[in-house]
C-alpha cells in the first residue's frame, strides 16, 4: 500500500526526522490561508498523487506570493497528473500540499528496501539527490552507497554514521544525518514498510537536515496489525477494479489483453496466462478466486471481468482440490442468470466433484465451450477470439 507525501512526512516527523513547515489544502482559498499560516516569502505547491517524478510532469509549482499559491492550487486540483509512473491514464489530483520553500545547500538520496537475496534490509544512499534512483544508477553509479542491515540485530549507530561519512557530510552534521537514517530504519521495521525513500534529503543553508520529499509503501499482508497505517489508504489513487476485487476477497491484476480469466490458485492462473500467450492470445487480467471459490465469489468474479470493456472472451479454469467443481458450476449458472453476457465463454473444470459440476453446466442450458485440459482451454479461447475478429 502506498501513501501520500504529506502522510509520509507526518510519519517522518513522528520518528524525529525534520521536515519543512507545511499543510494540506483542498481548495485555492484553503491553500492561500495555509501559506499565510505557514509564513515566509516563498512556498511550494505539490500535487498529492501516488507517484514520483511529479515535478517533471508539472505537479510541483514554486510560488512567490500567497495569491500565486491559490492560483497554482486552482491549476492543479481536479486535473490528471501523468508521469512515467502513473501510466497514460494518470491520476486525479484531489489535494495539494503547501510547504515553505527551503534554501538548499546540498541534496542527498536515501532509500530503504528489503533485499530478498541477502534477506537483509538494504540502505541505499547517494550524493546525487533530486534524481530518481534509476537515473542515479544510470548516470552516476559510482555515487551510490549500499549498506546491509541484519534484521535480527537492527541498525546500529555506527552504521548510520558510516553512511553519513561516505556521503561527505560535514562533521558537525554527521549526528543529525545519522539520526535521520536511523529514523527511517525504525519506520521501515516498526511499521512493516516495504520501501521508505527520502529524495531529496537536504542540507539547508542554515545547517538543518530536512526531508523535502518522501515516498513510503507498506506490506498489505501486515496492515491488519497496523491500523494507524491502514487508515491512510486512499482508494481514489488505486485501480478501481483492483480495489473492487480486494474488497471482495479476490486477487486481481488488470492487464492489456482481451481474454478475461477466472481461475482458482495463483500458480494455475500464471500457467493459464502462459498457455494463452503460447496459443497466440493476450490475457486481460490475473484473477485468482482462491481455494474456497463459493458461488457468491464466482458471481463477483464475473461482474468484475465483464466490467472490463477490453474483454472479448472469458476463460474459466478451475482445478478443484479444496474447492468443489459443483460449487463453481452453480456460481457460473447464477452469474449468467444475473448478468447478461454476450461473450464466448470457455469453461474447463477438473478435480473434486467434476462430474457433478459438468452435469450442472449441461443441464443449465447456458451457452459455453467445454474444454478438458489447460492447453485445450487456452486454444479454444484464442480460437473463439479469432472468430470474433474475422
Amino acid at each position: 500500500m502506498d501513501i501520500h507525501e504529506y502522510q509520509a512526512k507526518k510519519i517522518l516527523s513522528n520518528f524525529g526526522i525534520r521536515i519543512p513547515r507545511g499543510g494540506i489544502a483542498y481548495s485555492p482559498e484553503n491553500a492561500e490561508f495555509k501559506a499565510h499560516e505557514i509564513g515566509g516569502s516563498k512556498w511550494v505547491v505539490k500535487a498529492q498523487v501516488h507517484s514520483g517524478a511529479r515535478g517533471k510532469a508539472g505537479g510541483i509549482i514554486l510560488c512567490d506570493t500567497e495569491l500565486e499559491v491559490a492560483q497554482a492550487t486552482d491549476k492543479l486540483l481536479g486535473k490528471k497528473l501523468i508521469t512515467n509512473q502513473t501510466g497514460p491514464l494518470g491520476k486525479i489530483i484531489n489535494r495539494v500540499y503547501i510547504e515553505e520553500a527551503t534554501q538548499i545547500e546540498k541534496e542527498l538520496y536515501l532509500g530503504l528496501v528489503f533485499d530478498r537475496g541477502s534477506e537483509c534490509i538494504m540502505v541505499v544512499a547517494s550524493t546525487e539527490g533530486g534524481m530518481s534512483v534509476e537515473e542515479i544508477s544510470r548516470k552516476k553509479p559510482e555515487s551510490i552507497i549500499r549498506s546491509k542491515i541484519e534484521v535480527a540485530v537492527g541498525m546500529q549507530q555506527f552504521q548510520a554514521r558510516e553512511i553519513a561519512f561516505k556521503l561527505g557530510i560535514e562533521s558537525k552534521l554527521i549526528s543529525r544525518t545519522a539520526e535521520a537514517i536511523i529514523g527511517c530504519y525504525r519506520i521501515f521495521s516498526e511499521l512493516d514498510a516495504t520501501m521508505v525513500e527520502i529524495n531529496p534529503l537536504a542540507i539547508s543553508k542554515d545547517d538543518h537536515v530536512l526531508a523535502l520529499d518522501c515516498k513510503m509503501s507498506f506490506d498489505n499482508n501486515a496492515l491488519f496489525r497496523r491500523n494507524n497505517v491502514s487508515e491512510l489508504r486512499d482508494k481514489t489513487q488505486e485501480n478501481e477494479s483492483e480495489v473492487y476485487a480486494a474488497d471482495r476477497g479476490l486477487n486481481y491484476v488488470g492487464l492489456e489483453g482481451n481474454i478475461g480469466n477466472i481461475i482458482n490458485g495463483a500458480g494455475l492462473a500464471m500457467a493459464s496466462m502462459d498457455m494463452i500467450k503460447l496459443a497466440g492470445g493476450e490475457p486481460a487480467n490475473f484473477l485468482d478466486v482462491g481455494g474456497g471459490a463459493t458461488p457468491e465469489k464466482i458471481v463477483k468474479a464475473f461482474k468484475l471481468i465483464t466490467s472490463d470493456e477490453k474483454v472479448k472472451v472469458i476463460l474459466v479454469n478451475i482445478f478443484a482440490g479444496i474447492n468443489r467443481c459443483d460449487w463453481v458450476a452453480e456460481g457460473i449458472v447464477q452469474a449468467l442468470q444475473k448478468i447478461k453476457i454476450n461473450l464466448p465463454l470457455v469453461i474447463r473444470l477438473a478435480g473434486t466433484n467434476v462430474e457433478e459440476g459438468n452435469k450442472i453446466l449441461k443441464e443449465s442450458n447456458i451457452n459455453y465451450i467445454a474444454a478438458t485440459t489447460l492447453e485445450d482451454a487456452a486454444n479454444k479461447a484464442v480460437d473463439a477470439l479469432n472468430k470474433i475478429e474475422k
